[in-house]
């Protein structure tokens, strides 16, 4: 990473970029706004298009320089390495349904290397950030991982439980079901922040895009816990993740990788 990388400057882009694509947001939020399906079936809305379109114009106004990559609008290669990855609605399902669990993420990346990262809930007014050190931030405060050390006494979350099974993970999230205290099903973006925020302990998802990972793992590390592959690497870009308060890592790698 270079050192001399504004990163103080970055992040606050970034928070007032997510803000603005957020007000958008709330713009469509609870209006039965029309849905329409991608290729893969997964859902749509004007929202998620008129939110990234912001951040783009944002970025491009600002930031020029740098790469691009959105979930609705695909990748522009930029002259720096670094490049921004936008996910104008993580939990579009959450949105449609008019349940306030969505985010607006943004991150800067260099290579896999996660420097800045935003998870902005317009629904919620809550913002969970962070830059490579200068630690991790809610709406305004320090956040910090639970100080929670044993996996009986731990919240687990989880996104969508069908998709264990489909990446033979089914055997990994019963064991992880027997040994924590509580199961629930906070999940995409906020779930993370939930772990980052000191609210829950695990947070495990057998199938990620880079967008919804790219935030994260800074968020995540800089709060004081881990955000990786099931296999333990630490990566933006393993096509699954766990994050943890950091304390229960080595168990909860213990318990998804056993034979």
């Amino acid at each position: 990473m270079n050192a001399a990388l504004p990163l103080a400057a970055l992040l606050e882009f970034a928070l007032d970029a997510t803000w603005q694509a957020g007000r958008i947001t709330l713009g469509h939020f609870q209006t039965a706004v029309a849905v329409e399906r991608k290729g893969d079936q997964s859902p749509v809305t004007i929202a998620d298009r008129q939110s990234e379109q912001q951040l783009r114009s944002l970025i491009a106004q600002y930031w020029p320089e740098y790469g691009i990559i959105g979930e609705e609008y695909g990748a522009q290669t930029g002259a720096s390495p670094l490049t921004w990855v936008i996910d104008p609605i993580d939990g579009t399902k959450s949105f449609i349904h008019g349940v306030p669990f969505y985010a607006v993420l943004l991150a800067l990346l260099d290579g896999d290397e996660s420097l800045v990262g935003v998870a902005h809930f317009p629904a919620l007014n809550e913002t969970v950030y962070a830059a490579r050190g200068l630690g991790c931030w809610w709406n305004g405060r320090r956040a910090r991982v639970s100080s929670v050390g044993a996996l009986k006494d731990a919240a687990l979350l989880a996104s969508d439980l069908d998709n264990f099974a489909g990446k033979g993970k089914a055997a990994a999230w019963q064991r992880l079901i027997d040994a924590t205290l509580i199961q629930r099903t906070w999940g995409d973006a906020y779930g993370y922040a939930l772990v980052a925020t000191g609210r829950a302990e695990i947070m495990v998802d057998a199938y990620m895009e880079l967008w919804d990972c790219a935030p994260l793992a800074v968020i995540l590390n800089e709060a004081g816990g881990t955000f990786t592959d099931w296999r333990g690497t630490t990566t933006v870009h393993g096509g699954e993740s766990i994050a943890t308060n950091g304390l229960l890592f080595n168990a909860v790698m213990e318990l998804v990788n056993q034979r």
